[in-house]
């Protein structure tokens, strides 16, 4: 049972509801976790604008990548569950890929560095080594795309410990962090 209220998208009164409704538009539904932040519409609107922004980095398969690799390490049921969904039926990747993507490593080489670097990035919050970042650089990423994969890793934190705190009922088919992967 939830612990913080998740909004009903249909309430016409509802400051959130233009946001609510683009999110409709472009998935098909309104997913708990973004009605449970529009509790707060200028919370809701921050995060929007935040993901839209981040939407043209890295391309959709490396930013599936690494929210499902950050899910992960945060134990965030609810989030692996929406990434797996996501990452095999819009981003396209493999059952096989999102397996390798949750123990932060990946088939491709260069999704490999980013994913491995965005799970020690939140594994050890933030604190990685120089040799980390020079691995991420070898792989071919630039400084903006570092920051990029930092940009990912926190939005996709907030989403994991928000989740982790309202206990949002999972609408994705159920992924538990526990499961091995």
């Amino acid at each position: 049972m939830p612990r913080i209220a998740i909004p009903m998208h249909d309430d016409p009164s509802h400051a959130s509801r233009p946001v609510l409704d683009a999110i409709r538009d472009n998935l098909g539904f309104v997913p708990n976790v973004f009605r449970l932040i529009a509790n707060s519409p200028e919370v809701l609107t921050c995060f929007a604008a935040f993901q839209a922004g981040l939407a043209g980095t890295l391309g959709a398969k490396t930013r599936a990548r690494i929210a499902l690799a950050v899910a992960q390490v945060n134990g965030s049921d609810y989030c692996l569950s929406a990434h797996s969904y996501l990452g095999l039926n819009r981003a396209g990747l493999s059952a096989e890929e999102i397996k390798l993507n949750r123990h932060g490593t990946s088939g491709d080489t260069r999704a490999h560095a980013a994913v491995d670097f965005a799970a020690k990035v939140a594994r050890e919050r933030g604190r990685v080594s120089g040799i980390d970042i020079a691995r991420v650089r070898e792989a071919g990423f630039s400084d903006a795309e570092v920051v990029e994969i930092v940009a990912l890793v926190a939005e996709n934190v907030f989403t994991n410990f928000l989740n982790e705190v309202a206990r949002t009922e999972i609408d994705f088919p159920v992924v538990a962090a526990c499961e091995a992967a």
